[in-house]
């Protein structure tokens, strides 16, 4: 018997990798090896179970422990993958105290990411969260319910009881801090305002959601304000301060005396795994991978958010985790370990965030600077226009900003931002952008239109109108 494919990382990537294997080759041996309980959860929506949109714990759940075995998977949940030995093909496990080596066929590291909040110091005191993974949501739902209740379901086998048990006797908070004005920080502050905490969101640089540019951010910043959450932008925090439990923030303008506090600063690629070995890591920290998720070295492959691929928009490896990507690139590599090479796709860095009622969307390059560093001469516009036809109830003023190269006229990217679905017209430009769209093609698009869904000219079509003519 050969040895089997081995993946580490029991969630997006690891699941479909191994899920696609099982199901091209029945007759071979897959093991997946997860160092902790939880498998194959949407991290997308935890913010939206910490407010409640989302009532069970187990929604979150794609799959379980039984559904994958059922697919001829040989999951190990505790069972945490220490050390690779390429030369060997083998890893050594640690379970229970016990170590054992396993070897592998091929491997894929699907170790994912962790939240970053060690910059900050006092971010280890009680009351201070990030939210990354099932355990963080679960502790930020119980310190907000009411003392004595159950806010999260401790009859799951895999939550960490302990913990909710400890924050669900916590007096209810009033007051909450989040640092970031990110994705998660977003998310968060809506999360928080609808369990009637007075929030904060501190936000380093002068906008939010900096991936989506002024124009987006600007937007949101309004409409979070009209939500009752404070903002505090241009404002580095300099320390948490407290006892055992966080007690305030303090930053560059003052002192903040708070309850709790959501640092949400960004994530690092989980890559220690691979210290030692010849496998190549990518400037962003994350495994450098070719077309097909291979790595440096032979048998050994990696995907999800530890792992860099290729940018559409550059040609060059980009560190960019996203749910989709992950997921795209494991269903990619277990097809090519089980004998039929597919591309794991390029990445333009697609991404939609809601804050409250505004939505977003982001693909490709806007900011001019990256885009320079890339050997681009950008230029960019941003225009207003309605959603739907002006006559028609229900529209909203959306705002698309379009970049797009001097030179060539090639679209490299653009943000879009309202409250009346605009975050999935970005799904337009995302696709302009994988086939190499001009201007002046994009502007000649054939996109639908009906009163009740856009005007004649959808906001996409105009930007790329108002785009195309400073280019002429």
């Amino acid at each position: 018997m050969s040895d089997p494919f081995v993946v580490v990382g029991g969630d997006a990537a690891g699941l479909s990798a191994a899920s696609k294997f099982a199901r091209e080759r029945p007759d071979g041996d897959v093991i997946v090896y997860e160092k902790g309980r939880w498998i194959s959860y949407a991290h997308c929506g935890t913010p939206y179970y910490v407010k409640g949109e989302v009532e069970h714990v187990t929604d979150l759940l794609s799959l379980s422990p039984s559904e994958v075995e059922d697919r001829g998977i040989a999951l190990r949940r505790n069972h945490e993958v220490v050390a690779v030995d390429t030369d060997d093909r083998t890893v050594t496990v640690a379970h229970d105290g016990d170590r054992s080596v396993q070897s592998y066929s091929d491997l894929l590291v699907a170790t994912g990411a962790r939240a970053v909040s060690d910059p900050i110091d006092g971010s280890s005191l009680d009351g201070v969260f990030t939210l990354h993974g099932i355990d963080a949501a679960c502790a930020i739902r119980a310190v907000l319910g009411e003392p004595g209740t159950d806010p999260v379901d401790t009859s799951v086998e895999a939550v960490d009881r302990e913990t909710v048990e400890r924050y669900t006797a916590w007096e209810p908070p009033e007051t909450v801090a989040v640092v970031g004005g990110g994705y998660v920080g977003i998310e968060m502050a809506e999360a928080f305002r609808a369990h009637g905490l007075e929030t904060h969101v501190f936000q380093r640089s002068g906008h939010l959601i900096p991936p989506f540019g002024e124009a987006a951010g600007q937007r949101v910043a309004e409409h979070v304000r009209e939500q009752g959450v404070t903002l505090h932008t241009d404002c580095a925090v300099e320390e948490l301060a407290g006892d055992d439990r966080v007690e305030a923030v303090v930053h560059e303008d003052g002192r903040l005396a708070v309850d709790l506090v959501l640092v949400g600063i960004g994530i690092r690629p989980n890559t220690e795994l691979l210290s030692g070995t010849p496998v190549e890591l990518g400037e962003s920290g994350a495994v450098t991978t070719d077309d097909h998720g291979r790595t440096t070295v032979e048998g050994v492959y990696a995907a999800g958010d530890c792992a860099e691929t290729r940018h559409a928009v550059t040609g060059e490896p980009a560190w960019v985790p996203l749910g989709l990507t992950a997921n795209r690139a494991g269903r990619a590599i277990g097809q090519t370990v089980a004998g039929t090479p597919s591309p794991v796709g390029d990445i333009a860095g697609t991404a939609v965030v809601k804050a409250f009622d505004m939505e977003c969307g982001r693909v490709g390059l806007i900011d001019h600077e990256a885009a320079e560093a890339a050997g681009f001469d950008p230029v960019s516009e941003t225009v207003t226009a309605g959603s739907r036809s002006g006559y028609y109830p229900g529209g909203d003023e959306t705002t698309v900003t379009l970049t797009a190269d001097r030179d060539s006229g090639r679209v490299l990217g653009g943000a879009i931002s309202g409250r009346d679905r605009a975050a999935i017209r970005i799904d337009t430009l995302a696709t302009a952008i994988e086939r190499d769209t001009t201007v002046a093609q994009l502007e000649r698009l054939d996109l639908a239109y009906a009163p009740p869904f856009s005007p004649v000219w959808d906001p996409v079509l105009v930007a790329a109108k108002v785009l195309n003519g400073r280019l002429e």
